[in-house]
């Protein structure tokens, strides 16, 4: 069965990915992209605020949702990336009590890793939801 692309911006498409696969399997399955803090156009924004950025990650995911007809509270599945792992936990509690507003609770990973597409992006979320 095919996969039902959504992207609710097109500033991908030069960068050759999309934001989601909608994967039928019964239940629907939306896998999300990795999320940055990148404005409508994909340009990076909140330079140096983790906090900033983590909140703009879960907006840009809410963004996905939304195209695909589902909510924060679909997401099953959270992998998290990180440039400094010590400052992500510092908005930690940010991100979790966005969670918890939507009701959910979601697994997932905490990935250091050396680099992200821009360097000055210091985290991006990858989410899986089921509705």
């Amino acid at each position: 069965m095919a996969a039902e692309v959504i992207n609710p911006w097109s500033w991908q498409e030069q960068y050759g990915f999309v934001h989601g696969n909608v994967v039928p399997t019964g239940a629907r399955t939306l896998y999300v992209a990795g999320q940055a803090s990148v404005d409508d156009e994909g340009n990076p924004v909140h330079e140096g605020d983790i906090v900033a950025q983590v909140m703009q990650s879960i907006d840009n995911i809410e963004a996905v949702l939304t195209k695909a007809g589902m909510t924060l509270a679909d997401v099953v599945r959270l992998n998290i990336f990180t440039t400094d792992v010590d400052a992500f936990f510092g908005a930690h509690a940010s991100l979790v009590a966005r969670f918890d507003e939507a009701g959910c609770r979601p697994a997932s990973t905490l990935l250091g890793v050396a680099r992200l597409a821009f360097p000055e992006m210091l985290v991006e979320l990858e989410a899986t939801a089921v509705a």
